[in-house]
């Protein structure tokens, strides 16, 4: 996947709102790691949830990169 510039994301992106939505999902979804990363002792239920968020934070970030490289593509076309 090609690299992006900066400014790139600062001016195009921050004007996308799927792309908008998509950090937001992903800034979620770490919040509710940290909150569960915190506790000293976790139940099997907090380490399912735990796995869950990690893999929809993942699946977040690589949305962002795909919507990034689909908006650079359509700006450098």
């Amino acid at each position: 996947m090609a690299t992006v510039p900066g400014d790139f994301r600062e001016k195009i992106l921050n004007g996308d709102p799927e792309y908008q939505k998509l950090l937001q999902e992903h800034s979620q979804y770490a919040a509710q790691l940290e909150q569960i990363e915190k506790s000293p002792y976790l139940n099997s239920e907090d380490l399912i949830q735990e796995i869950t968020l990690k893999k929809m934070k993942l699946k977040a970030k690589d949305a962002i990169e795909q919507r990034v490289a689909h908006l650079a593509h359509r700006i450098l076309v």
